[in-house]
């Protein structure tokens, strides 16, 4: 849910007042912030409070705000296969138009209200939920140690790369009772 009103001294929050709302006018702004909780899925995501590099160009256009620029972070997860640790780095391209409060106001009075607006307050941008819709979505969805990842055995659960021969003699269930026949013969012979 989001608060109230927007706190200027929040890492994600952006100040745009020098641009003047002058099309044209632009701000670069770079910084590093610690990431957002959940900023990911269940199984890869960016650690709450590691650094994440924003390198940003703010400029004012005629609707609001053009923000565009990359974002870079480190990814941590699991391997789906080995339960491994998997690290990526993360590097997005953003571009997101925040409108002025009374561009929102007019599409909605004219009922052109776009569903992905997003709004700025007063002069303030909150940039956490465009950075969530950036980086959330390239994220790998089944993430991987190695595309050629073998998985864990399924018998006792040993990792197979580690043993690439590793493997466990099972006896087909509909052989069983031919397999003790196999051992009385083995005793007749004994005897």
């Amino acid at each position: 849910m989001r608060p109230a009103h927007l706190d200027p001294r929040s890492p994600f929050v952006l100040e745009t007042h020098e641009l003047g709302r002058r099309p044209g006018s632009t701000r670069t702004v770079q910084r590093t912030v610690p990431a957002p909780d959940e900023l990911g899925s269940g199984m890869i995501g960016i650690p709450s409070g590691d650094d994440v590099e924003l390198d940003l160009r703010l400029e004012a256009v005629m609707e609001g705000v053009l923000v565009s620029g990359t974002i870079h972070g480190r990814a941590v997860g699991e391997c789906v296969r080995c339960l491994e640790q998997v690290v990526e780095d993360v590097d997005v391209m953003l571009q997101e138009l925040f409108v002025y409060p009374e561009r929102a106001q007019v599409a909605v009075q004219n009922g052109d209200e776009e569903q992905d607006v997003r709004e700025m307050e007063g002069d303030l941008i909150d940039l956490e939920p465009a950075l969530r819709d950036t980086v959330v979505p390239v994220l790998p969805f089944r993430p991987l140690c190695r595309q050629d990842c073998a998985g864990l055995c399924t018998e006792c659960g040993a990792r197979l790369d580690d043993d690439p021969g590793h493997s466990h003699e099972v006896l087909d269930p509909r052989w069983a009772a031919l397999g003790g026949l196999l051992s009385m013969d083995d005793e007749k012979e004994e005897s």
